[in-house]
């Protein structure tokens, strides 16, 4: 099955680079899991959890767009044109910087905010960013 990032790309659009959600980020879950796993096999409900957002949480940039996707049956999903986006922003709380994994803040142009929870290493999505909106810029002028 083709992920939606690869099935959403339009023509002469290529990734550049692409982020995945942490499994530190879901170590709620799995420890629930663990700690529930002994009452009639609660616990793999929420391994089950953990994996369907581990594996239905996409997360990239093409030199058009920005594009993240969450969710399986219910879908979220967040595409924004490279040249609207204004910022993105890192939070990470202490765990996150121990773990290294926070939530990306993408700002656009006319567009709200759009978190993205949990992608593991956020400071080098944002820099290889940031690295390929500055090459289109000198590439432009």
């Amino acid at each position: 099955m083709a992920s939606y990032i690869e099935g959403a790309l339009i023509k002469d659009e290529k990734v550049i680079y692409t982020g995945h959600i942490s499994l530190w980020s879901l170590a709620p879950l799995i420890v629930l899991g663990l700690l529930t796993v002994a009452f009639f096999g609660l616990g793999l409900i929420f391994w089950i959890m953990a994996f369907i957002q581990y594996k239905t949480t996409e997360l990239a940039f093409t030199n058009k767009r920005v594009i993240a996707k969450f969710g399986f049956i219910s879908r979220q999903t967040i595409e924004l044109n490279i040249s609207k986006v204004e910022s993105i922003q890192v939070n990470q709380d202490i765990l996150g910087r121990i773990c290294n994994f926070g939530t990306l803040v993408i700002s656009g142009a006319g567009n709200p905010q759009a978190p993205i929870p949990g992608i593991s290493d956020p400071m080098s999505f944002r820099r290889a960013f940031m690295e390929s909106q500055d090459s289109a810029s000198e590439a432009k002028a």
